[in-house]
């Protein structure tokens, strides 16, 4: 079995850093060899979830701005798997959860980022899948649920986003995390770690600097995800770091 991860993709140039966050990224991808990988990204969203049911090759999106020209040389030439992208389907139908397969959508940064430094060669099928951000969480957290058989088959289930995402407060010359940014995600962990999901749920009226957090769920919904695909009570936070005062680098097993 391979517990699902929630992991945060920060700025498109993490691929280019090395750091603490990244060589943490290099070392699961060492330590775990799934059969396949389903991924949440934050940056792909549709009012009902879509699976990606690719035949072949991925194609690269690159949906930033601004950033070193390598970036957008960047190939991650992942493949799909149809065959996974149905039976998650069938999974998330077995609930009353709709979906589509989707045949055309390349990859974004919040997946390719991640992958391309946990599994650089490309050799494990992808199927990414959608997030609808105006969903409540205890809807999030059921997709996610219902797929939660599939760790025990060594599928790894991630969600790619951020905790802290605020693109407004980021100061590039930035030597400490702002205390805010601090003190929201010390709240989450704790409920994380704690697995109070009812105060999870209502985070949004319960967590301290919420606001200044998180001005657009996107970014968390993945966390939500994929903690409902986790099956065990304990709850691993792998890695916590800062870039730019306010952008959280966060990592945890389900």
């Amino acid at each position: 079995m391979i517990h699902p991860m929630f992991l945060c993709h920060g700025a498109p140039d993490l691929v280019l850093k090395d750091n603490e966050f990244t060589r943490l990224l290099k070392t699961i991808g060492t330590q775990y060899k799934p059969k396949a990988i389903i991924l949440f990204t934050a940056h792909w969203e549709t009012e009902v979830t879509a699976i990606s049911s690719i035949e072949g090759t991925y194609d690269m999106i690159y949906d930033f701005y601004g950033f070193p020209a390598e970036l957008y040389r960047k190939q991650y030439p992942a493949k799909g798997s149809p065959e996974l992208a149905k039976r998650i389907k069938q999974l998330l139908e077995a609930k009353k959860i709709p979906s589509n397969l989707d045949e055309k959508r390349g990859l974004d940064h919040g997946t390719w980022s991640l992958l391309s430094m946990m599994y650089p060669n490309a050799e494990i099928p992808v199927v990414q899948i959608s997030i609808n951000p105006f969903r409540p969480m205890e809807e999030q957290f059921c997709i996610g649920e219902a797929l939660s058989s599939l760790p025990e088959e060594d599928i790894l289930i991630i969600g790619s986003g951020s905790t802290v995402h605020n693109l407004a407060t980021l100061k590039g010359d930035a030597r400490e995390p702002e205390s805010w940014a601090v003190e929201f995600d010390d709240w989450l962990i704790d409920k994380v770690e704690h697995a109070s999901l009812e105060e999870l749920y209502n985070y949004q009226t319960l967590a301290p600097h919420v606001r200044l957090a998180v001005p657009r769920e996107e970014h968390i919904v993945p966390l939500f995800i994929a903690m409902g695909s986790g099956q065990t009570e304990t709850k691993k936070l792998l890695h916590r770091s800062y870039a730019y005062g306010t952008l959280t680098y966060l990592g945890f097993e389900f």
